[in-house]
């Protein structure tokens, strides 16, 4: 009983966390949030407390990284073996692949197999979540393809979306992982975990989204397969275009690393400076209320607290390398907590990428986006509380 009364009061806080930044409240549509509500409580129980989903998750991302490992001769024939060598990992291992994602992309475009796929998937989600095609899908393409890549397939459409559309599209994207390295996570923290994670965010997304950017789509506005269709082009020109829209997203991703790193970092050392303590370290303080209010006992809610501000201000990496420096000494449900918080793409650093993403596709959405920097890191950390807060109710 005092684990309901924990939660309504938990998700009473996000709900008002949300409504603050909302603008639009006459067009949330509280049954679909009731019912998504519902469904993600069931998932999280049976997922937290059961080995199914497991092995598929497992299998789709060794199936995954062997797509990806073709990108690697490409590469290789270019850099020669310097990943290899350690060399730019992160740029040849992690960017560079966006360039083979696209060309497949566009490939699956032209023979018309994606936008169906996209359609259909899309039109069974807009059931239960009350939202779009285009946002349904969105939710899964993301988990699949990654945070930069995802927004290749919808190339040809971006400058026709409302910023509205577009916000919703870029905390998806960075609310959620790429199933590429669920694997890397798995040896990291708890499995069970990670699968429960990957599901849990993408309904918290959808609940969250529906509070603080709700919004009616039309009919005649929604996806269509036409729409992601390429028309008068062909298969050469196509691969060509995808191509060069890889790279450049490659390149422009890249750069808006560099600068978004490097601030934090001074930004860092500026704290530091003046206060005696880091920003990150005053984020910590920040989490603890937050970390003792999704579940975490009052005497481990400081360093849950710190363990997610590392998450935000660096990445899900450090963080989850810094939970298993402590995890002996934190209790087992504070520990599944904390790991389903941690796996999104939800940190400073994301904003660059997303961002990046789309000012390589389309500039003009790109510079729309860059204004809600801070509203979308702001909604994708919402969404990771309301996963982990879930997860404080069930285990």
């Amino acid at each position: 009983m005092y684990r309901i009364l924990h939660f309504i009061l938990v998700l009473i806080v996000v709900i008002i966390l949300a409504m603050l930044v909302n603008n639009n409240r006459k067009n949330i549509c509280v049954r679909f949030i009731i019912q998504l509500l519902a469904i993600e409580i069931f998932l999280a129980y049976f997922l937290l407390n059961s080995k199914i989903g497991l092995g598929f998750v497992q299998g789709l991302s060794k199936l995954l990284k062997q797509l990806l490992s073709f990108s690697h001769e490409g590469t290789s024939f270019v850099f020669g073996n310097m990943s290899q060598q350690g060399l730019a990992f992160f740029f040849l291992e992690v960017l560079c692949p966006i360039i083979f994602i696209s060309a497949l992309i566009g490939i699956l475009q032209h023979i018309r197999i994606l936008p169906f796929i996209i359609c259909i998937i899309g039109s069974v989600l807009s059931k239960i979540n009350g939202m779009g095609k285009l946002e349904s899908f969105n939710a899964v393409s993301s988990l699949l393809l990654g945070q930069s890549e995802n927004f290749i397939a919808y190339k040809n459409i971006l400058g026709k979306m409302s910023e509205q559309r577009i916000y919703t599209l870029a905390v998806t994207a960075m609310s959620t992982v790429s199933m590429s390295i669920v694997g890397s996570y798995m040896s990291m923290i708890s499995p069970k975990c990670v699968v429960a994670a990957l599901v849990l965010n993408m309904f918290s997304t959808f609940i969250i989204l529906s509070l603080i950017n709700p919004y009616q789509v039309e009919k005649e506005e929604d996806l269509q397969i036409s729409d992601l269709c390429h028309e008068g082009q062909s298969f050469f020109e196509m691969l060509g275009e995808y191509i060069i829209a890889g790279f450049k997203i490659t390149v422009i991703v890249a750069a808006m690393l560099m600068g978004f790193i490097a601030l934090i970092a001074a930004i860092n050392a500026l704290f530091n400076l003046l206060f005696g303590i880091t920003f990150q370290a005053i984020l910590g303080y920040i989490f603890f209320p937050i970390a003792w209010i999704i579940g975490v006992p009052g005497h481990e809610a400081l360093e849950v607290g710190s363990i997610m501000a590392t998450k935000l201000v660096s990445n899900e990496f450090v963080a989850m390398m810094d939970l298993q420096k402590v995890a002996i000494y934190l209790s087992p449900r504070s520990v599944s907590i904390l790991s389903v918080f941690l796996v999104s793409f939800a940190n400073f650093s994301s904003i660059g990428i997303v961002v990046g993403a789309i000012k390589g596709l389309n500039e003009r959405q790109g510079n729309v986006l860059s204004r809600y920097g801070l509203k979308l890191i702001y909604g994708s950390t919402l969404v990771s509380v309301l996963s982990s807060a879930i997860t404080g109710l069930v285990v």
